[in-house]
């Protein structure tokens, strides 16, 4: 269970990201998806993460202390198209270096919108994970949008479409923050990592 949950710490510099060695579980995704809206969900607060209609809100490294024992991660969206080319550079390259250079990063979630068909950018974002070796999960977010048939078949036009290129499937959560599915499953989720440790 998330008990506290306190903001520490937003930058657009890996470097500058808290010292020590607790583990670290970023959210990221592309505009929109959802962020905001599930880490509030997740920790129980409705403002702790800034959740705007407005696409593109998020445009640092947020940094958010859990139980004084790991740290939760705000990512920046990518593939935000009407932020301007050298804008959406800077924020391409402040995502690489994190995720790529930061060693407390235990793991990834990668979220998804559960409507939509699968996003030739999510599909590179994650190939280019797997590339790099960078452990991470699926979280498909918004489900309460679905029926539940439309939602199992969305899900396995998923599946279908990542196993042509991938093994097997990563970790998936299904979560809607509206109705908080799937809290508990990635809280435990996230614990289970901490205990092996």
């Amino acid at each position: 269970m998330i008990k506290t949950a306190q903001f520490v710490i937003s930058n657009s510099d890996v470097a500058k990201c808290p010292a020590g060695t607790l583990p670290e579980y970023a959210f990221i995704g592309r505009s929109n998806v959802g962020k905001s809206s599930l880490i509030n969900m997740l920790c129980n607060r409705k403002d702790l993460a800034k959740a705007s209609a407005k696409p593109g809100k998020t445009l640092l490294i947020n940094h958010f202390l859990i139980n004084n024992s790991w740290f939760l991660v705000d990512l920046p969206g990518y593939g935000y198209a009407s932020a301007g080319k050298s804008a959406r550079e800077r924020l391409r390259k402040m995502i690489e270096d994190y995720v790529l250079e930061r060693e407390q990063l235990t793991s990834l979630f990668v979220l998804i919108d559960s409507r939509h068909e699968p996003q030739q950018i999510d599909l590179e974002f994650m190939e280019w994970l797997g590339e790099n070796g960078v452990p991470f999960a699926i979280v498909f977010t918004k489900s309460d949008k679905l029926s539940p048939t439309r939602l199992r078949e969305n899900m396995q036009v998923y599946r279908d479409k990542m196993l042509e290129v991938w093994e097997e499937m990563p970790p998936c959560f299904i979560t809607s923050s509206e109705e908080k599915t799937g809290k508990d499953e990635l809280v435990n989720y996230i614990e289970s990592i901490n205990e092996s440790l």
